[in-house]
């Protein structure tokens, strides 16, 4: 097989979540166990750093990888959906894996897993394990999937786990309450093994606190300790100082990220360096101030907050959950403009009545859907989207939407392309 063929084969024989949705999930560890012993366990050959979360932990995970290269360390990435080309889900130092390994891994174990009958996903992870062990990283930053108990990345031991927030999202798999869905998240921390919350809430916090106990595992909730000050975000910048116990830690600290949301990310980051410091990794102040500055050309991370045209403000963001858009809409609070374009998709295995909700019933709306099964078709969010006093047009791609709303914005007014991260994906 080709590059091409071998997608194929991935996107279209594997039960694949983005595309079908729960019916691609396997609601247990078996899979991934057996498919990472055909391998001789290569996610025991290396360091790993676990990150689960509602919110965030893509940005986190980029922001953690970038540091680590900055400070010395060979260091993977693996993290999903990718944007643009599969291959962005598995890196190192910010290199994308090669499509012939792609093409090699496939060709040789396509037939010995077939027997376990692995999804896309699981296969997906067994070929990051593989990569890192046979590159010899130093580390590598796991992001889970979905939830953490059950993800199929839940087979490694690391030396941190990370859990960013817990919000509204896949409350038909997770659990109908955040405490529930909490215990799902806090499924990754491991007997012994510090783990760092980057937010909490009066539901979730003893969550983590009786997981940690049960493992024996040391817990740090950052917003105890970390806060920042004279946080700006301008363009895809942004810029804070940082508190730690009410004392300055970090002075003006640069993040090539825009958003507001990026302070809860960045407080989470700096909290995680601390532990590893601790655990015997040398990361100076140069390595992170640099490492957060240089996120983006560091690890390739898109679809943050990103600014992709100028006049008129055009603005692309993957948030897709209710937490997700509750940051989105405050930023639109923040930013002046004449009129907001909004190019929406989203897809229909979740209650979207909360996030439609948020939106600015002021704004032109310009409904689609990207090309998935598992996405909403855009005459039925406009439908639903009309009860919530959202107006505007529907349109057969996101490519013609995005278009629509192009002509009809001036120069002062700003656009913005949302609701799903495969919205933004056909858009970058």
């Amino acid at each position: 097989m080709n590059y091409s063929q071998t997608l194929d084969f991935l996107f279209e024989r594997l039960p694949m979540f983005t595309r079908i949705g729960a019916a691609a999930l396997k609601p247990d560890l078996t899979n991934t166990i057996a498919l990472c012993k055909m391998l001789g366990n290569p996610e025991k050959k290396f360091k790993t750093i676990h990150i689960a979360g509602t919110n965030g932990k893509g940005s986190t995970s980029h922001m953690l990888a970038s540091v680590l290269q900055e400070a010395g360390y060979k260091t993977g990435l693996y993290t999903s959906p990718h944007l643009k080309d599969f291959r962005e889900r598995i890196r190192i130092n910010g290199e994308m894996i090669p499509e012939q390994i792609v093409i090699d891994f496939v060709e040789k174990y396509k037939s010995i897993f077939d027997e376990i009958n692995p999804s896309f996903f699981e296969w997906t992870v067994a070929l990051c394990f593989d990569h890192f062990a046979n590159e010899k990283c130093d580390v590598a930053i796991i992001e889970t999937g979905l939830g953490g108990r059950l993800d199929s990345t839940n087979v490694i031991t690391p030396q941190l786990s990370v859990i960013t927030n817990i919000g509204w999202d896949h409350t038909d798999l997770l659990g109908d309450t955040l405490a529930k869905i909490a215990v799902e998240k806090a499924g990754i921390i491991k007997t012994k093994i510090p783990v760092v919350i980057g937010e909490y809430l009066s539901e979730t916090k003893n969550v983590f606190i009786q997981r940690a106990n049960e493992c024996d595992a040391p817990v740090s909730f950052t917003e105890d300790h970390f806060e920042c000050t004279g946080f700006v975000s301008e363009n895809s910048l942004s810029r804070t100082s940082i508190l730690k116990d009410g004392k300055l830690f970090f002075s003006t600290i640069e993040l090539d990220l825009g958003g507001n949301y990026q302070q809860k990310n960045i407080l989470t980051v700096i909290n995680s360096i601390e532990h590893l410091r601790n655990t015997g990794y040398t990361i100076s102040e140069k390595n992170i101030r640099n490492g957060v500055k240089k996120v983006k050309e560091n690890t390739g991370l898109m679809g943050r907050w990103e600014i992709i045209q100028k006049r008129p403000l055009t603005v692309c963001d993957t948030g897709h959950n209710y937490n997700g858009m509750e940051y989105i809409t405050a930023q639109f609070r923040q930013i002046s403009f004449s009129t907001l374009h909004i190019v929406l998709g989203m897809v229909k295995d979740k209650d979207i009545s909360k996030i439609l909700n948020l939106l600015p019933a002021d704004a032109v709306y310009y409904f689609c859907n990207a090309q998935l099964p598992r996405a909403l078709p855009a005459d039925e969010l406009k439908a639903k989207a009309i009860t919530f006093g959202l107006k505007g047009e529907h349109y057969h791609s996101v490519a013609d939407a995005y278009r629509s709303a192009k002509n009809n914005a001036k120069e002062n007014d700003m656009i913005f392309i949302g609701g799903s991260t495969f919205v933004v994906a056909e858009i970058l």
